[in-house]
């Protein structure tokens, strides 16, 4: 076990279940981490974790912190508005000094925009209340994930396609690994804060999306002429959405086969990414290869550390 300092903050949402972000912390502490919580971390204004200064405040707070992890509570929303105020010069010198900054879901609008104005690497992964803070132990795989993550020591991971969907031809691509959260990132197409990728592989999760609502953003990225530039477009996990009597068959696997008549680039999915309990790391902004043969795939990073 590698003892680490991490930092706990709240960029987007109000906590509203300060019990599962304090069992995080538990967890994280008993994992042997040094663990500091951000002054503001269960501020609440409105459904915002502070007002945008208080909020933009705790992520300046972090940057500075010197820790070597910076970890959100919980995602939600809030983080877009505070886009053209990011202390980005602040965030790339902690990230060039070692600091990972891990986060999902609402998160991924920072991810991207620290990406599009420094090039930095920043890494989609768990949030303490919904990952570390659950009542039954959190999930083993996610946990072994986050810990090679502080460890300096995963270098990729692997997955299995599902049934039916096994490769004819083995798939090798190489690119910049980015994305997450689909809502997010179709929010920030044609905005300042989207990221130039060219060649790259994109991953896409989200939640409480109905299928027709995840072609919608998926043709705003085509017809933005973002999916064209990909090498590969990996999904993640599609959770909590429910179906409508006039969907008539309409579900998420009309959207994806639908998706692959409109791109070249290969369509692969059930990456272990997203609003799910097992969750891999993930390097945004990395360069990574990505490999798949019959039903195995794997995304590999090397040494990032």
């Amino acid at each position: 076990m590698t003892k680490k300092r991490i930092y706990i903050f709240s960029p987007s949402s109000a906590v509203r279940n300060k019990a599962a972000v304090k069992r995080g912390i538990a967890r994280l502490k008993a994992l042997g981490h040094d663990v500091e919580v951000d002054p503001a971390a269960f501020a609440t204004h409105m459904r915002f974790a502070g007002d945008d200064a208080t909020r933009l405040a705790a992520i300046g707070r972090a940057a500075a912190s010197g820790a070597d992890v910076a970890i959100i509570t919980r995602g939600g929303y809030g983080l877009t508005r505070l886009l053209p105020a990011l202390p980005y010069k602040a965030v790339a010198k902690a990230i060039d000094r070692g600091m990972q900054f891990v986060g999902l879901s609402d998160f991924t609008a920072f991810q991207n925009a620290v990406l599009a104005e420094t090039g930095r690497v920043t890494w989609s992964g768990p949030a303490v209340g919904e990952d570390f803070g659950v009542e039954a132990p959190p999930d083993e795989i996610m946990q072994a994930c986050f810990e090679d993550l502080v460890a300096g020591q995963g270098e990729g991971t692997g997955w299995q396609l599902p049934r039916g969907q096994a490769l004819d031809q083995p798939l090798q691509a190489r690119g910049v690994l980015w994305g997450g959260n689909l809502a997010m990132v179709a929010a920030l197409t044609g905005t300042p804060w989207m990221p130039q990728v060219k060649g790259g592989i994109l991953f896409l999760e989200d939640v409480s999306e109905h299928p027709y609502r995840i072609e919608r953003m998926l043709t705003q990225l085509l017809y933005a002429g973002v999916l064209q530039k990909q090498k590969a477009i990996l999904f993640g996990q599609f959770t909590n959405w429910v179906p409508y009597s006039h969907d008539k068959g309409f579900k998420l696997k009309t959207v994806i086969d639908w998706l692959r008549t409109q791109v070249k680039a290969p369509v692969l999915t059930g990456l272990p990414f997203g609003h799910v309990p097992t969750k891999v790391c993930l390097p945004v902004g990395a360069k990574v290869t990505l490999a798949a043969e019959g039903r195995d795939a794997f995304l590999l990073w090397g040494h990032l550390h």
